[in-house]
């Protein structure tokens, strides 16, 4: 699937820094996808352009909640049943692929519990009995801001895997 992303919008995202940068990649990409991520609409894309899009689901719910709300919200089987964390190793980034992995783990061990429908309180109680995540989070939040900027690294060195530049 061809996406498109506009030369100026490139170098003005640049300037703002590696989330300005990485966004417009995103935005190109579910704008080709009629802005929703789905199995017909994945079977479009390339690796590289779902790697991209989970690396920011999953950063965007981590930073919001941590991997329990993550698995919870139902992004579970997304991150964790496809290569996710293998192609981000292919990427460069050794040390996250290998926290996706432990998260994995504890995702095999607990996904049933923490995917139920539940009440408010309910859910603010599985933090509390599913304490093996807090590393994962914490880990996740303290190296958000390098790991980011490694797949802004990644995406600048690659950016044909990722979209076609318009003038």
């Amino acid at each position: 699937m061809d996406v498109f992303v506009m030369d100026a919008d490139l170098r003005k995202a640049a300037e703002e820094g590696m989330d300005a940068f990485i966004g417009v990649f995103v935005k190109a990409i579910y704008d080709a996808i009629g802005g929703e991520l789905t199995a017909e609409t994945m079977g479009r894309l390339s690796t590289d352009q779902i790697t991209l899009l989970a690396y920011i689901q999953m950063r965007d719910e981590v930073m919001d909640g941590g991997f329990v709300q993550l698995i919870h919200n139902g992004y579970g089987p997304f991150l964790f049943r496809n290569p996710f964390a293998k192609v981000l190793k292919i990427w460069g980034l050794t040390e996250l692929s290998k926290l996706v992995y432990r998260a994995a783990k504890l995702y095999g061990q607990h996904h049933e519990e923490i995917e139920k429908e539940c009440t408010e309180e309910e859910f603010m109680a599985l933090f509390e009995k599913y304490p093996d995540f807090d590393d994962c989070d914490d880990e996740f939040v303290e190296n958000e801001e390098q790991w980011t900027a490694g797949v802004a690294e990644y995406v600048d060195e690659h950016i044909e895997a990722f979209a076609k530049i318009k003038e």
